[in-house]
């Protein structure tokens, strides 16, 4: 056991401690997560992870850092006097790691993102906004608002996040059952798909919450 402790702890490190934990949560879901299962699929005895991380607590807090980390690598400051594109991009790439990573869905939305690296990414992403020229107050809503607007979105369209897949049937599920006269509407939405493109109601959403935030400006 020494020897497979050492030698593994050698080639860890946080980084790999923590998408080592994406992956177990994208395969098996949240409930499954323990300390010594995670250090089974790296390899290691759990007491080992502790050398990166104190505890489960910071671990589901660290993951959400993670993926923020992936979500925002590739995110320059906004423009001045040009945020909208770049609140826009925010929200695309949040989107698509979440989206990537479906398992840290119940973290993203119920624990909240104060670490010292997600403080240090608020306070670029505020001082980036005020930059931009929008008032501090109202840049701390705009990210708020997008942010929960993507986190909220993404899990109705994951639908179901890994370990936690019900029974209940989804609407398409329901399609035979529904009868023409009672549901005329519903029944053409699943014939015609009409209203269930994710991408284009993402698209729109955020585009439309963009603009509200955007026109305050010009009445101000």
């Amino acid at each position: 056991m020494a020897e497979r402790r050492a030698g593994a702890k050698a080639g860890l490190s946080r980084e790999l401690v923590f998408d080592a934990a994406l992956d177990y949560l994208d395969s098996h879901g949240l409930p499954a997560l323990s300390m010594r299962k995670l250090g089974a699929a790296l390899g290691v005895e759990a007491m080992t992870l502790y050398n990166y991380v104190p505890n489960k607590d910071a671990l589901l807090d660290g993951l959400v850092d993670r993926v923020m980390e992936i979500a925002f690598s590739g995110l320059a400051d906004p423009a001045p006097g040009d945020w909208v594109p770049w609140m826009r991009e925010f929200a695309h790439q949040l989107r698509g790691a979440l989206l990537a990573h479906p398992g840290v869905l119940p973290l993203a939305g119920t624990r909240p993102v104060n670490s010292p690296d997600a403080l240090r990414m608020s306070e670029r992403w505020l001082a980036g906004m005020r930059a931009a020229g929008v008032p501090l107050g109202r840049a701390m809503d705009i990210v708020n608002v997008i942010a929960t607007f993507t986190i909220g979105h993404t899990l109705a369209e994951a639908g179901q996040t890994p370990g936690h897949e019900g029974s209940e049937p989804n609407l398409d599920d329901r399609a035979g059952e529904l009868d023409p006269a009672e549901f005329p509407n519903l029944t053409e939405i699943l014939a015609t798909r009409a209203g269930l493109d994710f991408d284009h109601r993402f698209t729109q959403a955020i585009d439309i919450l963009l603009a509200g935030y955007a026109a305050l400006d010009q009445v101000a």
